[in-house]
């Protein structure tokens, strides 16, 4: 009822009276009614139909005792509402009501702040953990990449590979297919987990409960981290055994090489032609450069040394030629014994040269022995046991250099070739011995005479370490049994 009255009245004090100029007013109208015309001309014009229904835009009735119309007319006035109704409730609120009401507003606006902060930290937690499973996903993947590196090359090329040393646990072919069938699983299972990271991504970002993808995913990291650690530990295992068995095996074989070396060295020196096997002479029959006789043994650095043999020239008293020459890279006449056309024989020694008074020029044997040392370049020379000549300053100071070619008969341009058919030796050689030291003249003299035989420790004359080649030949020799039967 009230709610009815109330309407009643707005409706009524809505309805304006006809409005007029301000001097057709009796008594000018007041102050707030000219105040009120000018107010409502510059606010925004109402018209009655909202009211009355179309009809309402003419105008309301005259009320009676209002004053007739002049006979100028002015512009109509718009008309305006001076009141805005609002529905009134059927009970006004008491205050006590109205002092629940703010209450139970505030508590609803602090539940909403608060699940929106819980929503934030939660899209915080996922999106911290979504970065921790690509760190996880990337070190499990170089986790992967060291796994394969480490694997041994059988096992990353896609061919077989054959066994060269024993049957091992890597040469099973079932257990190379299972390790790269799990290699490429765990690889592709990674390919996928880290496609999917953007569509989970996408979906922690909504209002859902979070806590379900990331535990998932964790769980998945997890087992395949266990699976992965387990393949490492297990190639790992293979490896060391792998290891143990090949160093194993390569013992074995330096065994098994040792014991064939020795058992040639045995059958070389039963198979000996010649008894003792230093009884043999290596014969040079015409003078070319390509028949020659070569030392098998390497020469260490020599500080001193001592070379004695037993020669037989057949030159025809033309030139003795190179009985041996010894070359090392860089230095083509690092020693070399050398008699050329009618110049006296000369011994040369990393390139410098000494005349040596010596002959063999009536085709008999004779024993030559040549000494000579580093320091001061001191140097002597013997033939059939006797000094001839010695000198000093060849070579001083000099150390004959390692690792070089002795040949016999030739003498060398270059590294072991390029001989001079001019500086052949022709004849026979025997008992070619060489020491890292200067042997005393009566060591000397009881090797010419055979009553001190004596072998050389750096280069001995023995059939094994002496091969001939281009033509020349070894044969059956013993220099001291000859030497007896001649005297006899």
């Amino acid at each position: 009822m009230l709610a009815f009255l109330g309407a009643v009245i707005c409706i009524i004090a809505s309805v304006p009276l006809a409005a007029s100029p301000a001097r057709a007013l009796p008594g000018g109208a007041d102050n707030a009614s000219a105040a009120s015309g000018a107010a409502a001309s510059q606010g925004p014009q109402r018209s009655l139909s909202a009211l009355h229904g179309a009809g309402g835009s003419a105008g309301p009735p005259a009320l009676p005792g209002a004053p007739a119309a002049s006979a100028h007319p002015l512009p109509p006035v718009p008309l305006f509402s001076r009141f805005l109704c609002t529905p009134l409730a059927a009970a006004c609120p008491s205050g006590a009501e109205q002092g629940d009401a703010a209450p139970s507003e505030r508590e609803e606006l602090l539940l909403l702040q608060s699940t929106a902060e819980q929503l934030r930290q939660t899209a915080l937690q996922q999106e911290a953990r979504i970065r921790a499973d690509q760190d996880t996903i990337r070190e499990l993947t170089g986790k992967l990449g060291r796994c394969e590196s480490g694997l041994p090359r059988g096992l990353q090329d896609a061919g077989p590979r054959r066994d060269t040393m024993a049957d091992g646990p890597w040469d099973s072919p079932a257990l190379i297919l299972e390790l790269e069938d799990a290699v490429r699983a765990l690889r592709d299972r990674i390919d996928r987990i880290e496609q999917e990271l953007p569509a989970r991504v996408n979906f922690s970002a909504a209002p859902a409960p979070a806590p379900v993808v990331p535990t998932a995913l964790h769980s998945e990291m997890d087992e395949l981290e266990g699976q992965l650690l387990a393949k490492v530990l297990a190639l790992e295992k293979e490896r060391v055994a792998l290891g143990h068995s090949s160093q194993q095996q390569r013992q074995e074989v330096a065994k098994e090489l040792d014991a064939l070396q020795d058992r040639v060295a045995e059958l070389e020196r039963g198979s000996s032609a010649y008894s003792p096997p230093d009884a043999f002479r290596l014969s040079i029959p015409i003078r070319n450069n390509y028949m020659y006789g070569r030392v098998r043994k390497a020469l260490p650095e020599l500080y001193a040394f001592s070379v004695c043999m037993w020669l037989r020239s057949r030159s025809g008293g033309t030139g003795q030629g190179t009985p041996f020459s010894y070359s090392v890279p860089g230095q083509a006449n690092e020693i070399v014994l050398l008699e050329a056309g009618h110049d006296p024989m000369e011994l040369l020694i990393n390139d410098k040269v000494a005349q040596l008074p010596l002959s063999l020029k009536d085709n008999g044997w004779h024993h030559i022995c040549l000494s000579w040392t580093t320091r001061d370049g001191l140097w002597s020379a013997y033939q059939d046991g006797e000094l001839q000549g010695s000198g000093e300053n060849l070579a001083a100071w000099h150390p004959v250099k390692p690792h070089g070619i002795l040949i016999l008969g030739q003498e060398q341009d270059t590294l072991g070739g390029r001989f001079d058919a001019t500086q052949a030796f022709v004849g026979d050689i025997a008992q070619f011995n060489l020491w890292d030291h200067i042997l005393t003249p009566a060591q000397v003299l009881g090797i010419a005479n055979c009553t001190g035989p004596l072998l050389g420790n750096v280069i001995p004359w023995e059939d094994k370490l002496v091969e001939a080649f281009g033509g020349a030949t070894k044969a059956a020799f013993d220099v001291c049994k000859g030497r007896a039967r001649a005297k006899a």
